[in-house]
């Protein structure tokens, strides 16, 4: 049913003709561009015969005698970086899908030909070979013909790469459009690999490479910023940033007549950010009209990032067509049907849009021989409004870094993975979106998903297998091991044991007392000296240095059970080691430097402790797993001092002199509110000021960075981590810092406590005017 949602990821593609249209009209949509100074702008010279002009409507028009109702398509597609062999075959079988529920418009994800991420490989010639390839095997393709296809790659345009737009119908480009306002924040990098186009309203020839020209017959294209007008309306197109901008284009499209808009993303997912993007279209098509069309990236394409999909149409301000957030489909295809006349009757009421648009400068228009449109389509059933239904931040937890644990494992070509499980919360929480991606691989081979099918035969090396149960399939791809010491007690053993068995784990355990006294006696065999606790009259090196050498040999043995647990199975393959460290202990530096930290990679990284508690939560709930009560319940402890009468008394908020909830203050002002020591005392001051002094804020802010600043180095080797929170540390793109800082932040320090002596001195001349009356 056109405008129903969400298309079928196992569709397969289907081939349509031309119909019942006449050989005269084959021809009509053979356009060869060329330049045409006019307006600045690029046109498509069609040949075509006399006919009447009733009404011919681009962008606004009169009325047309024909055409009201436009049927369009947007995907979200899990493309891999430099995977030009499925990156094709997935947007060849988007377009198919499209095609089968009449769409007449296809878009699809930002530079989707080549991938996202592909990084510096952008510089690389091959990338744009290769991009252009594709191109061609699109342009070739049968199932191509007849629909606006929308796709992205970089393209080198005199000698400058630009990140681009391919729009084409019928073997012939339409249009090259570049990308205006480029990503440089966070995670994005795009200044450093792409120009951004500068020229407004401007295009230019852009000559075809050879394997283009052989399918085109076309010699040059135009290139820059310009619209599509088609026999029954006007569309414009966005990329990704650009609607993230102060002055986006659509503002102005709108104004000239544009009426539908399409966006192609990379945008990845960060919690609780899905409902921005949302209002960004919303509000887009609120105040101006239109039809607005965004299409989105989806999975792990090669990195930290796991990109988001939601895939939307919007019209007017409202959402007609949502595409899901958190997916195992590798293609998701949403396609709407939309009348054009509600777009052009509530713009005629929006009198100040009305008078700006009379003084809007006009953009080049690129003239297309097609309709989106039918000829009889008064009776087409049109979508309506609905309302976007947006995840939890628990459910967020859940699902994104599951989906992302899923790509890789299946694109590694692992057999699956191995965790040290604790019995805390950090760990418990890892093994939980394990659990969870079980749950999304069942549920998926449950609604015919056969490439999520034949992963899971491949990865567990059984082609007659069918994942049905989550404990089931979690026991064949998932080994927890409970690594105890001397200093461990029987309750985080019990309760390691406890949820692997209600998740369904194969579960080791094992004791590390022999590998610790081994290692310390070679050191007693060298110096003749012996470390002992603080306990036991030892000093704080000492201290610490027991505690880490526990902690590195866990390290070690959990990469050696990694590569020969499945041997001892007698299964084939070898594990990846995941790792448990939050982002608010990454970012106070409390963790041990090749310890358990240290793995191939870390779903929970990016997130903070309270909201691992909270999804600790949703998972007893929804997930049944009683063991977590207990588990949550406990303080949290690392478990590497001596046991005193049997108990823990080790507990991780007091090895750091900071609270967890204290930490997840400290990292957003560092980061977000880009917050140097001075700057958070002083709002931390107000605050704080029901339950701190300003000399206890002073105290806490410099505890804080001298922490932080000691152990910044741990960020260099951190474990690659999902990317959830804005308010990560990681060193590898995302908080670019220093390694080796002053850690006495003399200055800084020095300022703090002058504010501190003038707030008192101002408190008490405060209390002095109050006891004199005045």
């Amino acid at each position: 049913m056109r405008g129903s949602g969400q298309g079928n990821a196992a569709e397969e593609e289907p081939r349509r003709g031309l119909g019942g249209r006449s050989q005269r009209n084959r021809r009509l949509l053979r356009c060869q561009c060329a330049p045409r100074s006019e307006g600045g702008g690029t046109y498509c010279r069609v040949p075509a015969p006399p006919r009447k002009r009733r009404g011919h409507r681009r962008g606004g028009g009169g009325r047309a005698a024909m055409g009201r109702t436009v049927t369009v398509a947007t995907c979200a597609l899990n493309q891999w970086a430099l995977d030009f062999e499925g990156n094709l075959e997935r947007i060849s079988r988007s377009i198919g899908i499209a095609k089968s529920k009449g769409a007449r418009y296809r878009l699809g994800p930002e530079l989707e030909i080549c991938g996202y991420g592909c990084s510096d490989h952008y510089y690389e010639s091959d990338t744009l070979l290769h991009s252009f390839q594709v191109l061609a095997k699109l342009l070739e393709s049968p199932a191509t013909q007849d629909i606006i296809c929308d796709v992205g790659m970089p393209v080198l345009h005199r000698n400058a790469r630009y990140n681009c737009r391919v729009i084409f119908l019928n073997k012939k480009i339409l249009l090259i459009r570049p990308k205006i306002s480029l990503a440089n924040t966070g995670n994005y990098r795009e200044l450093r690999w792409f120009t951004p186009w500068n020229k407004a309203r401007h295009v230019e020839e852009y000559f075809l490479p050879r394997i283009i020209q052989e399918v085109t017959g076309q010699e040059t294209v135009p290139f820059g910023d310009a619209v599509l007008a088609t026999k029954d309306t006007c569309v414009g197109a966005e990329i990704c940033e650009e609607l993230w901008a102060p002055n986006s284009p659509h503002i102005e499209m709108g104004l000239d007549g544009v009426e539908i808009f399409t966006n192609s993303s990379g945008s990845h997912h960060v919690l609780r950010k899905a409902h921005t993007r949302v209002d960004l279209v919303n509000s887009a098509t609120a105040k101006n009209g239109g039809i607005y069309i965004l299409a989105n990236q989806k999975g792990c394409d090669g990195d930290r990032l796991y990109y988001d999909g939601c895939a939307m149409i919007a019209m007017n301000g409202e959402t007609v067509a949502q595409g899901s957030q958190f997916s195992l489909n590798d293609v998701e295809v949403l396609v709407a049907t939309l009348d054009l006349e509600d777009v052009r009757s509530y713009r005629a009421e929006i009198s100040s849009r009305n008078l700006a648009a009379s003084k809007v400068n006009p953009y080049p228009r690129v003239k297309v021989n097609f309709a989106l449109s039918g000829s009889d389509d008064v009776a087409v059933p049109t979508c309506m409004p609905i309302q976007w239904r947006h995840h939890s931040p628990e459910e967020e937890i859940s699902l994104g870094p599951a989906c992302w644990l899923w790509d890789y494992l299946r694109r590694s070509k692992q057999a699956g993975f191995l965790l040290p499980l604790s019995g805390g919360i950090d760990s418990s929480a890892t093994a939980c979106i394990v659990y969870s991606m079980c749950r999304q691989v069942c549920l998926a081979v449950k609604n015919g998903n056969a490439d999520v099918l034949a992963d899971a035969r491949r990865i567990v090396n059984d082609e007659t297998y069918v994942p049905e149960d989550p404990r089931e399939f979690c026991k064949r791809v998932f080994t927890t091991c409970y690594m105890a010491s001397e200093n461990s007690c029987q309750d985080t053993c019990n309760r390691a044991k406890l949820l692997a068995e209600q998740i369904g784990s194969y579960h080791i355990n094992l004791n590390i007392d022999a590998a610790v006294k081994a290692l310390l006696g070679i050191f007693s065999m060298v110096t003749g000296r012996t470390p002992c606790f603080s306990v036991y009259g030892g000093s704080s090196r000492e201290n610490m240095a027991l505690q880490n050498v526990q902690a590195r040999i866990r390290m070690v043995l959990a990469y050696l059970f990694a590569q020969l647990t499945l041997w001892t199975r007698g299964m084939p393959g070898g594990l990846l080691v995941l790792g448990s460290a939050n982002v608010d202990e990454s970012l106070r530096g409390y963790l041990t430097k090749y310890d358990c930290s240290s793995a191939d990679i870390n779903p929970i990284g990016g997130i903070s402790k309270t909201d691992l508690r909270n999804f600790i939560q949703y998972c007893i709930e929804n997930f049944q797993l009683t063991a977590l009560r207990s588990i949550m319940s406990a303080p949290p402890t690392a478990e590497l001092e001596p046991l005193v009468d049997g108990q823990v008394t080790q507990t991780d908020e007091a090895d750091m002199g900071m609270t967890y909830a204290e930490l997840s203050v400290y990292g957003k002002l560092r980061k977000i509110a880009k917050a140097g020591p001075y700057s958070m005392f002083c709002k931390l001051i107000n605050m704080w000021k029901e339950i701190c002094s300003p000399r206890e804020v002073a105290s806490k802010v410099k505890h804080f960075f001298r922490m932080y600043s000691v152990n910044r180095h741990k960020m260099t080797t951190l474990t690659p981590s999902y990317h959830a929170e804005n308010y990560s540390p990681d060193d590898n793109r995302f908080d670019l810092r220093p390694f080796l800082y002053n850690t006495t932040w003399s200055w800084q320090f020095r300022c703090i406590d002058e504010q501190v002596i003038v707030l008192y001195f101002m408190i008490g001349f405060t209390f002095r005017v109050l006891a004199m009356g005045l």
